[in-house]
């Protein structure tokens, strides 16, 4: 493979862009951290107490949420494999036409994942 100077350049660009980021980002914190701590040194001279806070929020992790999760998986197994289906009707030779139905198990089981959510959203009710 024979790589051209723009492919460098745009190489070299994502990475300054990720590490500019990242730069601004630390920077950011670093500011935050240095206003905290002037506020707590005149907190401290004042006497007046303050009550410990992280210097990063917690971040709540919510999960995944399983019934999002199989029609999400559902349509994406029935979406690529129906692409598939058409792509190789489409590009092989005619002998061999007879294949494109290889992924039709994979369409099945997206159909079938689909179904499942539809009725079992409508048995909750």
């Amino acid at each position: 493979m024979s790589y051209t100077v723009g492919d460098g350049s745009v190489v070299l660009a994502l990475a300054a862009g990720i590490v500019g980021y990242l730069y601004v980002k630390l920077q950011g914190r670093q500011k935050k951290i240095g206003i905290i701590h002037q506020e707590r040194m005149a907190a401290m001279e004042k006497g007046i107490p303050l009550p410990e806070f992280p210097f990063e929020p917690t971040r709540e992790s919510r999960g995944s949420d399983p019934d999002n999760v199989i029609p999400i998986l559902g349509t994406v197994l029935f979406s690529l494999s129906v692409g598939t289906m058409i792509v190789l009707f489409l590009n092989l030779p005619a002998e061999s036409r007879s294949f494109w139905i290889a992924p039709l198990p994979f369409t099945f089981l997206g159909v079938g994942l689909i179904a499942f959510r539809l009725l079992n959203k409508d048995l909750r009710r």
